[in-house]
């Protein structure tokens, strides 16, 4: 086989339609744009989201609350969580990381107070919730905000 003896797939190419080139070819005069409007002139596209003047629907949707595009939000995890360490273990961002507890943590971890907590454990991070404070204290570990 010789590079001058390759083709193409039978029926795997096929010829574009030659548009506007007379009547006979049964694309001619108006070229399969339809007769007059918006599309069937020249440059005649319209935007995505285009509703013919209509008030598009991202404005007629009301708008609530405020969204804060410069939110650094926490990785939050439960109290039961803190149980896979044993006593006395000093439990940060790194260590639950490495133990698996939390796949990535961006900007710090809050400790959230569902679950209980069996093991006197010393617990660094960026926030906690009341309940995650008092029933870690209750259990006879610390907490420290970092």
């Amino acid at each position: 086989m010789n590079l001058n003896e390759l083709s193409p797939v039978e029926g795997s190419t096929q010829i574009g339609k030659r548009k506007g080139r007379g009547t006979g070819t049964g694309n001619g005069k108006t070229a399969g744009r339809g007769h007059k409007g918006q599309k069937a002139r020249s440059g005649g596209k319209v935007r995505a989201q285009f509703e013919g003047g209509q008030m598009p629907l991202a404005r007629r949707i009301p708008k609530r609350g405020f969204n804060n595009i410069f939110a650094k939000p926490l990785t939050a995890i439960n109290l039961a969580a803190l149980n896979a360490f044993e006593d006395g273990a000093v439990v940060d961002q790194e260590v639950l990381l490495e133990k698996g507890v939390i796949s990535k943590c961006e900007y710090g971890v809050k400790v959230l107070g569902n679950g209980t907590v069996t093991k006197k454990v010393i617990v660094k991070a960026a926030a906690f919730s009341e309940s995650a404070k008092e029933k870690i204290v209750a259990a006879g570990g610390k907490y420290e905000v970092i």
